[in-house]
């Protein structure tokens, strides 16, 4: 899109035909291709400075991380489908324009014989830049349509042919920029800040750019509409006799129930790496609690959480990124499910992205983002983890709020800051049998809290240990150590245990306590899926819930979490629940 393709068979000022056209000047230059490229221009960059943010933290990614510092931080999803929205907008009104303007042979593909041709260097380059742009237009139309299935909930070769268009669109500024140097200097690259004046006595149209304008946004607005008009309602209904929480859903009451499936993309470990998981939804109420039922793949039960193996040096932790809370490999399965008041982008408005998205705060130690609103209220959160209570009837009740003061160590980076993102008040009943260290720790020994009383009995209820990344562990097996199967740490006791010996790295001590003990829960994993059944009172007397008796819209999104412990999957449309 560009204003300054010139006349091929001649390098003079257009012609103006006998009896001048009255008009108003800008009705006779070419102001709408000024007007759009730059749009068009301004917005692409912005999608680009948006969308490698949004990919960079990928452990695959290469480009985006190495231009991560001019990159956008904080709610850049936002940003990133509204320029979206106009490049859509504007690319839609460009071919109209065009069109309604007689501007087709500008860039007619017969001018990109100029590059074979016996013709002076300049014209050339002039058919170099009509190819330019063709190539444009067809990375455009693939970015808008992979833009719109990832949109949607596509993911795997969709994602990555998203990202090389994203990389090839820099590819292009950069060739259109010499391009149109090479053309004609200077004074060539800058003729797109002075619109031309256009041919006189052609078949334009009238009115050409406005109504390519009003076409434009009126095509944006029908996606838009369309987009609202089919995301997806759960109906959540009203039972007799409530579901039993037991992981299996054979009780009359979700046989009746509506179901959400709800694709999810862009998470670790997933679908043969690709990332990818359907989760399916039901939800049902007896008048005093509302009951879930969530079903999400996931290939392997994976229930241990950074083991512990004793090393002729001491024990160590097993992990690839625990120093800085972005492990993905030696980690337990986790499930978690946002209900927010509002349907923004980006969760609900709570998803800020960058190593540093807050001012004046810590960034997170992964320097992938941090959650937290801007407006004062409390999006409420459920998590469920396989090791730390997730099989003793427990979900962990937690929100997303404004985010809270930092400490001195996280200040420091030698903590863990998180922003807006907190257990609700309360305790649970699980803590680490090691002393945590700061980045770049847990490369040797750890300090441990307490011992198995009979290491042999502890190491009956792992079962078969298969250490590799991502094995599944059996049915029934317990990678958790109950405080009265253990003892403080000795060196006595230490020195009883076997070197190779693996232990578990969660403590059961103590008892769930106030709103943090909200929600119940039960898991089953079977061939390939895991279920999870949740109960949870319909009102709640905690600012951090929200309650399911309001007559207001109320918003849901779910993330599936394989064996890693932040890198989950994602879905940008959320789930619109409807309690009758």
């Amino acid at each position: 899109m560009a204003a300054s393709d010139e006349n091929i068979t001649s390098q003079r000022p257009p012609v103006r035909a006998v009896g001048a056209d009255k008009r108003p000047g800008w009705l006779r230059t070419d102001t709408g291709t000024f007007i759009l490229h730059w749009t068009m221009a301004i917005a692409m960059i912005l999608a680009m400075l948006t969308g490698f943010r949004l990919s960079w933290d990928a452990e695959t990614a290469v480009f985006s991380r190495w231009i991560a510092p001019i990159l956008l931080q904080g709610d850049v999803w936002t940003i990133h489908f509204i320029v979206a929205c106009v490049m859509f907008a504007s690319a839609s009104a460009y071919v109209l324009y065009v069109v309604r303007g007689a501007l087709t042979s500008r860039n007619a593909p017969a001018r990109m014989r100029l590059m074979i041709l016996d013709a002076p260097a300049r014209l050339k380059w002039q058919g170099f830049n009509v190819s330019l742009h063709w190539g444009f237009y067809a990375l455009t139309l693939v970015m808008m349509t992979t833009g719109v299935l990832l949109y949607l909930g596509w993911g795997g070769i969709v994602v990555d042919i998203h990202a090389a268009v994203a990389i090839a669109l820099v590819a292009y500024l950069v060739l259109h920029i010499l391009g149109h140097f090479m053309q004609g200097g200077w004074p060539q690259i800058f003729r797109i800040f002075l619109p031309e004046n256009l041919v006189a006595g052609q078949a334009r149209k009238a009115y050409a750019l406005p109504v390519a304008l009003v076409i434009g946004a009126m095509v944006v607005a029908a996606s838009a509409t369309l987009d609202f008009g089919t995301r997806t309602t759960l109906q959540v209904t009203k039972v007799a006799v409530a579901p039993k929480l037991d992981g299996e859903l054979d009780d009359a009451a979700w046989k009746s129930a509506d179901t959400a499936r709800i694709r999810t993309q862009q998470g670790f470990n997933l679908a043969g790496g690709r990332g990818e998981s359907t989760v399916e939804v039901k939800a049902v109420h007896d008048g005093d609690a509302v009951y879930f039922a969530f079903r999400w793949q996931d290939p392997s039960r994976s229930i241990k959480r950074l083991p512990l193996i004793k090393k002729p040096d001491g024990w160590h932790l097993l992990h690839n990124h625990a120093d800085t809370a972005d492990e993905s490999a030696f980690y337990e399965d986790k499930f978690a499910v946002l209900f927010s008041r509002s349907d923004a982008f980006g969760n609900g408005g709570t998803t800020h992205m960058g190593p540093k998205p807050l001012d004046g705060m810590p960034g997170a130690l992964n320097g992938r983002g941090l959650h937290y609103t801007t407006d004062g209220t409390y999006a409420d959160m459920w998590q469920w983890k396989a090791s730390r209570g997730g099989h003793l009837g427990k979900m962990d009740d937690m929100h997303i709020g404004p985010p809270y003061p930092a400490n001195d160590a996280q200040r420091a980076g030698s903590g863990r800051y998180s922003a807006g993102y907190l257990q609700d008040p309360g305790k649970a009943f699980y803590v680490y049998n090691y002393k945590g260290e700061p980045p770049g720790g847990y490369r040797g020994p750890v300090g441990l809290l307490r011992l198995p009383k009979d290491y042999r009995a502890m190491s009956a209820k792992l079962g078969k240990i298969d250490l590799a990344p991502g094995a599944s562990d059996e049915e029934g097996t317990q990678w958790w150590m109950f405080e009265d199967e253990s003892v403080p740490y000795s060196k006595e006791q230490d020195d009883a245990i076997p070197v190779g010996t693996v232990m578990p790295s969660t403590l059961i001590i103590g008892t769930y306590e106030g709103d943090r003990d909200d929600v119940s829960a039960a898991p089953k994993w079977r061939d390939g899926w895991w279920t999870l059944e949740v109960k949870r009172k319909l009102k709640s007397a905690s600012k951090y819930d929200v309650d399911f008796t309001e007559a207001k819209p109320l918003y849901m999104w779910v993330s599936v979490f394989d064996h890693n412990q932040t890198r989950h999957t994602r879905h940008v449309r959320p789930v619109r629940l409807e309690l009758r």
